[in-house]
């Protein structure tokens, strides 16, 4: 069994669609950072997105955990012409609606689809699963990143993933057991 230990990061205080874009981490709460990492096991590998704001938190709570190389894998989703917009400053709404009410193959111009970015994000999570068999991992990221591993352990649809609240500094831990997986919790803020 590998357990997941998915740590969504610091906060950017944007109030936009960040993607892609490298913002830095707030990671001025030391406290919370201390309570989070002796929340997640001592033995488990650190791996984060390479953006930024992922790496800065992976290595506040690392401690003495080994730490894999950012994966580039493990971003956010790109949302193209739409980085750094708030959603009243997207012209086409049909489209933004569309995109995040339907999610599936609806792309933001120039960006990347939920179904895209799911199977990214699977690829990477596949890719270290059979590089660290059995091994506890804390995978630093993303909220849509979470979310799609949400979907995954769930069984769910996109749009049912969305329901699901993924708080900065939380942990989202999901098991995998030849193939099966299990939402153990969900945003737990420790």
């Amino acid at each position: 069994m590998t357990r997941l230990h998915w740590v969504r990061h610091g906060p950017t205080h944007a109030k936009t669609m960040v993607g892609w874009s490298d913002l830095p981490a707030d990671l001025s709460d030391s406290a919370r950072l201390e309570r989070l990492s002796r929340h997640l096991p001592d033995e488990a590998a650190v791996v984060s997105s390479d953006l930024m704001r992922a790496v800065q938190t992976a290595d506040a709570i690392a401690g003495d955990r080994t730490q894999l190389a950012p994966d580039r894998d493990l971003r956010e989703i790109h949302f193209g012409e739409w980085e750094l917009q708030a959603f009243d400053g997207v012209p086409d709404k049909a489209l933004l609606r569309s995109f995040w009410e339907t999610p599936g193959d609806i792309c933001p111009p120039g960006g990347e689809s939920w179904n895209a970015f799911t199977a990214r994000v699977n690829t990477a999570i596949d890719r270290l699963l059979k590089a660290h068999p059995g091994r506890d991992l804390i995978v630093v990221a993303h909220m849509g990143t979470i979310l799609t591993q949400v979907q995954r352990a769930l069984g769910i649809s996109g749009y049912d993933a969305f329901a699901h609240k993924i708080d900065n500094l939380s942990v989202t831990e999901l098991h995998c057991v030849a193939g099966n997986w299990d939402a153990v919790s969900i945003n737990h803020c420790p």
